[in-house]
């Protein structure tokens, strides 16, 4: 989709929803709960709004991991752990989490990028996936190589689709235990229809590698954090935005992940999202004051709490909108 002229003076994400008619965002009961256990990757792609990287020594230590799992325990309306990063599989206290989320009898959902499976001393990773039955949602940013190294570097593609088939083996994507993988354009623009993308994914993968998967996740890049900064140093950032002002689609906005999700940060932070989180901008309760991990009982306090919204909030809600589940009409 080709970037269209930039809006002349950027609007606030809440008084469009005011201009168009359209209630400020609140919470319902939270559903998933997604736990950003670090920073730390042994990757560094240029579209990251995590920032991640081999250097990054921001890290979940054990005190938050068993902080977090109190209260998901303690979070009836919960049905799903998300873990991410960074590469969350690099955390020393991954597998706590993992077994702990299982054990409570929560969906685990893990963020792979695919590569961290070759990284010395991980070499169990697939079985613990398979053992745990963990759904995998794993980034590959095009079907073929050239994309992929211009966002991620060399060799990754290749690895990637080693990865990929070593999955297969071991059950994912072949409908015993769930693959999903996950696009994110290259460069400053809207990912195309997920259907259509999904077709492409299936078929070139299959033929070409022999590779199987469930469903392909189309996420709108965040004009924040590395993404962000490429933009400014192109001269971009500006048009970026209008780009996603100007695709503003009322029809996204009953189903934004931020209404059932909440964010954990590596620190123990709450958040709407994992964007407000690398925004550093907190969850607040119902009283209108920010929470933590401290403060709560429960999630299921959070059901009816004000969602704090921001500029970024135009790439959730941009086309066909964007989730951490895919697009969202």
């Amino acid at each position: 989709m080709p970037i269209t002229e930039a809006v002349p003076a950027l609007p606030r994400f809440d008084q469009v929803l005011r201009a168009l008619g359209l209630p400020q965002l609140s919470r319902g009961q939270p559903e998933t709960l997604q736990v950003n256990v670090g920073k730390l990757c042994n990757q560094a792609c240029h579209h990251c709004h995590v920032d991640a990287g081999p250097a990054r020594r921001e890290i979940m230590n054990e005190a938050t991991a068993r902080r977090v799992i109190g209260l998901l325990q303690a979070s009836r309306s919960v049905r799903t752990v998300d873990l991410t990063g960074g590469a969350p599989e690099l955390n020393p206290f991954f597998r706590l989490l993992v077994a702990a989320s299982r054990e409570a009898d929560r969906e685990v959902i893990v963020r792979c990028n695919l590569t961290v499976l070759f990284v010395p001393g991980m070499e169990w990773l697939p079985e613990f996936y398979r053992d745990y039955g963990v759904r995998l949602v794993c980034s590959l940013p095009c079907y073929g190589p050239d994309n992929v190294t211009k966002q991620r570097g060399a060799g990754v593609f290749e690895k990637s689709i080693d990865a990929l088939r070593l999955l297969n083996r071991m059950g994912f994507g072949t409908g015993r235990l769930r693959l999903d993988l996950a696009y994110n354009p290259v460069g400053p623009s809207l990912p195309p229809p997920q259907a259509a993308l999904e077709a492409e994914y299936r078929q070139h993968l299959s033929h070409d590698f022999g590779i199987s998967f469930d469903r392909l996740l189309t996420i709108t890049n965040m004009p924040i954090s590395r993404f962000a900064a490429q933009l400014h140093r192109e001269g971009r950032y500006d048009e970026y935005m209008g780009l996603l002002v100007n695709h503003f689609n009322p029809a996204t906005v009953d189903g934004l992940m931020c209404r059932t999700l909440v964010s954990v940060g590596w620190d123990g932070g709450l958040y709407d999202c994992d964007f407000n989180q690398m925004l550093s901008l907190p969850l607040l309760g119902r009283q209108g004051r920010a929470v933590t991990l401290d403060t709560l009982e429960s999630l299921d306090e959070l059901s009816g709490a004000a969602i704090v919204t921001g500029a970024h909030c135009f790439g959730c809600t941009a086309g066909a909108g964007s989730s951490c589940g895919g697009t969202l009409t």
